[in-house]
């Protein structure tokens, strides 16, 4: 009986560790990475627990002084008002497909002059989410500069946008781009503003957001997320 007792003990501890295995491994700095799964985040930030100032190791800086800034109510990242050049930082594991990027992006106009920012995948070549407001739309970029789509919208300064960014493998050799956006705290729209299909794979690479201060105010990104996807 003592021998069966210490068997039931020892089984239990070891369905215990597999239970808690399965949970998402955190990484450092409030920077959450989990195990590739179509239902949990592979990246998750909100900044809430860093301390200001320099990014953590787990972001990668293109180009910019992005920093941890605390408005009070909570913590951002931020891009500074100057220079006024285009900005990017990279974050999350390497992926190309089935995944989805999303972000809450904050910016305000000076007078005539507006920012542009957004999101993207695959590292520095891959597809981009940009809000143009200049424009009064919506683009999706490939590489650093070529808008393949675009869509109207219209951007509300000093208002938090929601970004999100997917793109799926919907075949042997077809892939589809999905982008959208709206106002923070609003409903998700049921249908994406950019859909783009495409024979080309998608390139391997970081998610990122990115940023141009041409209003020479900062711009705040917060909540950045990185989704597996069936």
């Amino acid at each position: 009986m003592k021998h069966f007792s210490t068997v039931l003990l020892l089984c239990a501890a070891l369905n215990a560790l597999a239970a808690d295995d399965s949970k998402p491994v955190p990484a450092t700095n409030t920077t959450r990475i989990a195990k590739p799964a179509p239902t949990e985040p592979l990246f998750v930030c909100d900044f809430s627990n860093l301390p200001e100032g320099a990014l953590p190791a787990s972001f990668m800086v293109m180009q910019g002084d992005f920093t941890v800034k605390d408005l009070g109510t909570n913590k951002v990242m931020e891009l500074p008002g100057a220079p006024l050049d285009s900005h990017s930082v990279l974050f999350g594991p390497v992926t190309n497909s089935n995944i989805t990027v999303s972000a809450r992006v904050f910016g305000t106009a000076k007078g005539r002059r507006l920012p542009t920012f957004g999101i993207g995948t695959g590292g520095v070549a891959g597809y981009k989410l940009q809000i143009a407001p200049g424009k009064k739309s919506v683009e999706l970029l490939v590489a650093e500069s070529e808008v393949v789509a675009s869509a109207p919208f219209n951007w509300e300064p000093g208002i938090w946008t929601q970004c999100k960014l997917r793109i799926r493998k919907t075949g042997d050799a077809s892939w589809r781009v999905e982008a959208t956006a709206w106002k923070a705290g609003e409903a998700e729209p049921k249908e994406w503003l950019i859909t783009f299909d495409t024979k080309e794979a998608p390139v391997s690479g970081q998610a990122s957001v990115l940023g141009s201060p041409f209003s020479g105010t900062p711009i705040w990104f917060d909540d950045l997320e990185v989704r597996g996807e069936k």
